[in-house]
């Protein structure tokens, strides 16, 4: 079965390993042992509350209870730009016209601004390739969502997520090759690096402060500003269908567009419902080929997700098989949140 849950230590091995094979571009999560369990550590102490609100970091798990492993990974920043100053470009316009030569031009310009500061960010979306498919990236997107539900005073009214950006068939950027690394004088994969540790006065440092003109890029830099990996579409199709837009900003590094939407007018959010559980010792587990609801148990340090079929689902009522029932830690008559899947 799989389920969601709050990552644990006990998982830096797993978690190390899908790091090991994740994509150029990748910040959140570096392939660094002594990194990963730096995040964990601060994601089991947002889940016991012993960090503050705005500081919390939660790191959810997508456990194959079969294999006994994690497989996949997803986050809520609670406010980014707390502790490390947050760094975008806003995609402006810039005008000049003179009367006189009856010359009037328009230019887009990139502006360096701290403007997303205060925000949560889901982020962290990690899923190993051979489970890239059923309902799985669906659970780990979406279970996000159901934890902001149950929680929405623990976050801002604002929620974006950080797409990744166009790389070409030879794993290059073309918007760092035709502007940061001209700046920075360093491979955007160190750069990328550096930022997943922290060390982001370097940004601040190196960058230009002054608007950027567009027009002064290369074609394919240009080309590349608001544009996602070819394998980050899904993602965002995903977070489009949420109520997720973009929203004018991009990555300072490989030009990935920002979408945002207001918390409360996210799908999951307004279309979640609580039902009251029903155990029944005769139904199946089995509900990758149905169409399918995500039940939540509501908890916080406990928080769990898994998938039922969504014939299981009444106007009051939920029924789970005792399996299901064991790993989101229910009972016959507890309260649940559900959502369809789709």
């Amino acid at each position: 079965m799989m389920v969601i849950r709050p990552i644990r230590s006990g998982d830096l091995e797993d978690l190390l390993s899908l790091t090991e094979s994740a994509e150029l571009g990748m910040t959140s999560l570096p392939a660094s042992q002594e990194l990963l369990a730096a995040r964990i550590d601060l994601s089991e102490k947002s889940f016991a509350k012993r960090v503050s609100r705005e500081q919390a970091n939660y790191l959810f798990a997508l456990e194959d209870t079969d294999q006994g492993k994690i497989v996949g990974v997803s986050a809520i920043e609670a406010q980014v730009g707390v502790e490390d100053v947050w760094y975008n470009y806003r995609i402006g316009m810039t005008v000049h016209a003179s009367k006189a030569l009856d010359v009037r031009s328009t230019n887009k310009t990139l502006y360096l601004t701290n403007d997303m500061t205060g925000c949560s960010e889901v982020c962290s979306l990690l899923l190993n390739a051979a489970y890239r498919k059923s309902n799985n990236g669906r659970m780990l997107s979406r279970c996000r969502f159901l934890f902001m539900s149950e929680f929405q005073s623990l976050f801002s009214d604002k929620v974006f997520a950080e797409m990744r950006g166009y790389f070409d068939a030879e794993g290059r950027s073309p918007f760092w090759e035709s502007l940061g690394r001209k700046f920075f004088q360093m491979e955007f994969s160190k750069a990328d690096y550096l930022t997943a540790l922290g060390n982001k006065a370097f940004v601040a440092e190196l960058m230009p402060t002054h608007p950027i003109y567009v027009s002064f890029l290369s074609e394919q830099a240009q080309q590349a500003i608001g544009k996602v990996h070819d394998n980050t579409r899904p993602a965002l199709a995903m977070l489009s269908k949420e109520g997720f837009n973009f929203n004018g900003f991009i990555d300072i590094f490989d030009a990935g567009p920002i979408v945002e939407a207001f918390v409360s007018n996210l799908l999951t959010v307004r279309e979640s419902a609580l039902r009251k559980v029903l155990v029944n010792d005769d139904l199946p587990d089995e509900v990758s080929s149905l169409p399918c609801h995500l039940i939540s148990n509501g908890e916080f340090e406990n928080f769990r997700v898994v998938l039922v079929p969504s014939s299981h689902v009444k106007n009051e009522t939920v029924t789970l098989s005792p399996e299901a029932a064991q790993q989101l830690k229910v009972s016959m008559g507890s309260s649940v949140r559900v959502v369809a899947i789709r």
